[in-house]
């Protein structure tokens, strides 16, 4: 009977499912670095002293309004705090005072509104 056959050939299709679902996790799509924070995803993009952190949920934007954070760079022996405010539909930013060097560690703790909240970390290139 060609049923097993059939059977066999379709749970091997839908086995590569997930794989093509996700094919767009952790693509930066403005040209920072990213990492995954469980539920959602963010990504750093860093100019100067301006750090803004876009928020995705496998590719799609997860509102930041009403969301809070906080940033945290250390930098050679300089270590700064900052609040994460929302700056756009799906973007949170901060100000640093001092531009933080190439292969400076950023931390970054995320709560959206209504999720739970999110750490990362990312080395600045």
């Amino acid at each position: 009977m060609k049923t097993p056959a059939l059977t066999f050939a379709l749970s091997l299709l839908l086995a590569n499912v997930p794989a093509w679902a996700h094919s767009d996790h952790l693509v930066p799509q403005f040209g920072g670095i990213t990492a995954d924070a469980g539920v959602f995803q963010v990504e750093l993009v860093a100019r100067g002293t301006r750090m803004t952190l876009y928020l995705t949920e496998h590719g799609a934007p997860v509102e930041a309004a009403g969301a809070s954070g906080r940033l945290s760079v250390q930098s050679g022996k300089n270590r700064e705090e900052v609040a994460l405010s929302p700056n756009g539909y799906q973007t949170l930013s901060a100000t640093l005072k001092t531009r933080p060097a190439r292969g400076a560690r950023v931390e970054a703790s995320i709560t959206p509104r209504g999720r739970e909240t999110g750490k990362v970390s990312f080395t600045l290139k």
